[in-house]
């Protein structure tokens, strides 16, 4: 009976491999360690990489958060500035108004309501705006707080009359108008 071989090189299969088997395995593992370690620099330098832009983007993150901080403290503060030059020519028209001793009562009424037009349109430009519901229109409580409900020929829970004017500083309520409402019939 002849002896076993090995199928690509045709030596007999035995317990020990051939010289040629051992440099065969030698250089491949040398092959698959240097294939290795060239992968472990790649994921070094790539784990490098994805830590340092992770620290940029943690820093950018916080830069902007400062930034925006700044911002609405800014806008917070010139807001008031922008506010209060609004309201200074109404303050220089009542000092003038209260510097004339020889005024009519006719010149301070006129002094009055243009002083008043300039608050008004101060105001305006501050996005202040009057709540001042024209009787018969419908209440709503969230513009109007009724003080009283009276009788009256209109429709049930319509404006009677306005006793304060109320207020809206950008669409939010400042102050509701004081109304009296029609009571049901």
């Amino acid at each position: 009976m002849s002896e076993p071989t090995h199928p690509e090189s045709n030596a007999p299969l035995s317990g020990e491999p051939s010289p040629e088997e051992l440099e065969a395995a030698a250089a491949f593992e040398a092959d698959a360690l240097t294939q290795v370690q060239a992968e472990l620099a790649t994921l070094k330098t790539k784990s490098a990489e994805l830590a340092d832009q992770y620290l940029r983007a943690q820093a950018d993150v916080q830069n902007a958060r400062r930034r925006a901080e700044d911002e609405i403290s800014k806008a917070r503060k010139f807001a008031l500035e922008s506010f209060s030059e609004s309201l200074l020519p109404v303050i220089d028209s009542l000092e003038a108004g209260l510097a004339i001793q020889s005024a009519t009562p006719e010149q301070i009424r006129e002094g009055a309501e243009a002083t008043l037009r300039q608050l008004k349109s101060a105001l305006e430009r501050n996005k202040v705006l009057q709540i001042n519901p024209a009787a018969g229109s419908r209440f709503d409580p969230h513009q109007h707080q009724a003080i009283s409900v009276v009788p009256a020929d209109q429709e049930a829970n319509t404006v009677v009359s306005v006793l304060q004017k109320g207020y809206t500083i950008a669409e939010r309520v400042l102050r509701p108008a004081l109304v009296t409402v029609a009571a049901p019939k």
